[in-house]
């Protein structure tokens, strides 16, 4: 029996195009889960202070964003969250920041909660540089650090490559959208169905502040392979701290991940003389 090849490359191009269209109409539920508020609903947090806030990023676009207060600040996170909900449920992250005596800024993306406006990746990228904007017309560039947790981490990343802020903090980040799929159809050429890369390794090539990761080693859906790949791009600057056991949802909920926090925010910089280290010696030597 004879293989028809031109049989089974048509079928193999019809199959591409099939899924190829149908990452290109249906990726926008894939990666975005939101969460819409009516426009009345009231913000309320225990043992956090929030201001809420709406701007017109431009004609038909409102970002809206609350802004987490504590007395005498050293500084500002602007928290860029990941593709589900809205800041109704990822506002009680911001306790991880404030304790430590830092002010909040956490928006919501186009279509999120109380945001609207047609959702593209340039619009949402225009969208966080806004909010950024914003908060150096508060605080010096000195004095803000961003955080990106999951899908925010693209963003985050972008936003510390384009401005001078104090720090980089990236929370289970991904390496793309581009290789999320590929981890799912590797088999499939998906770029040119992609309508919602957001490249954070691309980013952080031209980040020239601390780059902090943390990830956690049993995350499932982003696994630490991807924090070790992003460590390796601006490794000079980066460090990457492993929450042991953590998966993607629930690092938050490992005490490790709030000592690291700790140690972040607290900058301890430790002069080590490396000539007086093991540094420079080697096993071949006698």
């Amino acid at each position: 029996m004879k293989i028809d090849i031109y049989f089974i490359l048509t079928i193999a191009v019809t199959v591409i195009l099939i899924l190829g269209l149908l990452i290109y109409f249906f990726q926008h539920k894939f990666f975005f889960q939101p969460e819409k508020l009516a426009p009345d609903f009231k913000f309320a947090y225990d043992n956090l202070k929030a201001e809420e806030k709406t701007v017109e990023t431009e004609p038909g676009a409102k970002i809206n964003y609350l802004h987490f207060l504590v007395d005498h600040p050293k500084g500002v996170v602007i928290y860029l969250k990941g593709n589900t909900k809205s800041i109704k449920g990822w506002g009680k992250f911001a306790i991880d920041f404030t304790r430590l005596g830092y002010e909040v800024i956490m928006m919501d993306y186009r279509g999120f909660g109380k945001s609207t406006g047609k959702r593209t990746v340039e619009a949402m990228k225009r969208d966080s540089q806004f909010i950024y904007d914003i908060a150096k017309k508060e605080y010096s560039e000195d004095k803000i650090i961003v955080y990106g947790r999951s899908l925010g981490s693209g963003f985050a990343a972008r936003l510390a490559a384009k401005n001078n802020p104090r720090m980089l903090i990236l929370t289970s980040p991904l390496y793309s959208l581009l290789r999320t799929i590929h981890r799912y159809l590797p088999f499939m050429p998906a770029k040119p169905f992609l309508r919602y890369n957001i490249p954070t390794f691309h980013y952080l090539k031209n980040v020239l502040c601390p780059i902090k990761i943390i990830h956690g080693s049993d995350d499932n859906l982003v696994p630490i392979k991807t924090a070790i790949d992003l460590s390796e791009i601006n490794p000079k600057l980066t460090r990457l701290y492993v929450i042991l056991g953590a998966g993607h949802i629930n690092i938050h909920q490992f005490e490790e991940y709030h000592r690291v926090m700790e140690e972040i925010f607290e900058e301890r910089k430790v002069f080590i003389d490396m000539d007086k280290t093991s540094m420079n010696e080697s096993h071949r030597k006698n």
